[in-house]
């Protein structure tokens, strides 16, 4: 029986960005390699920090060491808990070849593992709030690096949202602007956009949500709107809109800890908040080369 995997997720292309990162921390001559040279070494992998994490970015990290020759034993599955000062993993190989992966595969893990922390932090804050909701991230993510954070944000528990802009098609106020209108902007999606793809509409008032829901989106985020008004708008929509059509709201922005319970009302079907991965606190790792005895 085949069991599942985070690491089955990724596209085929994945390895190649870490072999981009490791071209481009190491663009020329390594000078500390010539001083360390090929001896065997083992070195620990500890998590620190003064928070209880969460482990996101095995196979990065293992791909990082594997593209130089070095082979990684984890003592932590992904996904997994756990308490500073924890060893995290085993890495072996040449001395050279660890420390030419050691600051690519500590930062990588940093930030995965932060946004999986703060992922499911959150998640953990909504349900037992009595959110029955959808948590989710945002696509404000770091070019380049998009694919770990995403990543990151799954191991957490939590719902990545769209990857890219081919993904699902959001229409925001930008698009209306330019459109002249929500139904326009709505029918010229659907037109190219076919049945496959979701149709999410940002919205500033009731009656910009009346009209989306009438052009046929499939989720209406309601932008701005907050507090008691949310709730008001949300509850007269859904009711008014009972067996006419099918369709989600989301509420984004400014969605913090602080705030998080005023905010995760089941009359809103989807939260989304890049409070889970923009400016998020990074765990703290460090790789130390054994001495041998």
């Amino acid at each position: 029986m085949s069991t599942n995997s985070y690491e089955h997720l990724l596209p085929p292309s994945w390895k190649a960005q870490v072999t981009g990162w490791l071209a481009e921390d190491t663009p020329s001559f390594d000078y500390g390699g010539y001083v360390v040279g090929e001896v065997h070494r083992e070195a620990f992998l500890f998590g620190k920090g003064n928070q209880t994490a969460v482990l996101a970015g095995r196979p990065f990290f293992t791909e990082v060491f594997a593209q130089l020759g070095c082979e990684v034993k984890w003592h932590l599955e992904e996904g997994e808990t756990f308490e500073p000062i924890k060893h995290i993993a085993t890495v072996r190989g040449k001395a050279r070849h660890l420390l030419l992966g050691e600051r690519i595969a500590l930062n990588m893990l940093a930030r995965c593992s932060g946004i999986a922390t703060k992922s499911k932090r959150i998640k953990d804050l909504a349900v037992g709030y009595g959110y029955k909701g959808i948590i989710a991230g945002t696509r404000k993510t770091t070019p380049g690096f998009r694919l770990v954070e995403k990543y990151g944000m799954i191991v957490g528990g939590i719902d990545p949202h769209r990857h890219d802009l081919s993904s699902m098609i959001m229409l925001k106020d930008n698009h209306i602007w330019s459109s002249g209108s929500i139904t326009a902007a709505i029918q010229q999606a659907r037109a190219v956009g076919g049945f496959s793809l979701l149709l999410d509409v940002e919205v500033g008032s009731e009656a910009e949500a009346d009209e989306a829901i009438e052009a046929g989106a499939d989720i209406i985020m309601l932008d701005n709107i907050e507090g008691e008004h949310l709730v008001s708008v949300a509850q007269k929509l859904k009711e008014k809109w009972a067996g006419k059509r099918k369709f989600l709201f989301e509420t984004s922005g400014n969605i913090t800890e602080a705030n998080l319970q005023e905010r995760a009302i089941n009359d809103i079907d989807i939260l989304s908040t890049s409070v889970v991965h923009q400016s998020v606190q990074h765990i703290d790792f460090s790789l130390k080369i054994q001495i041998p005895h």
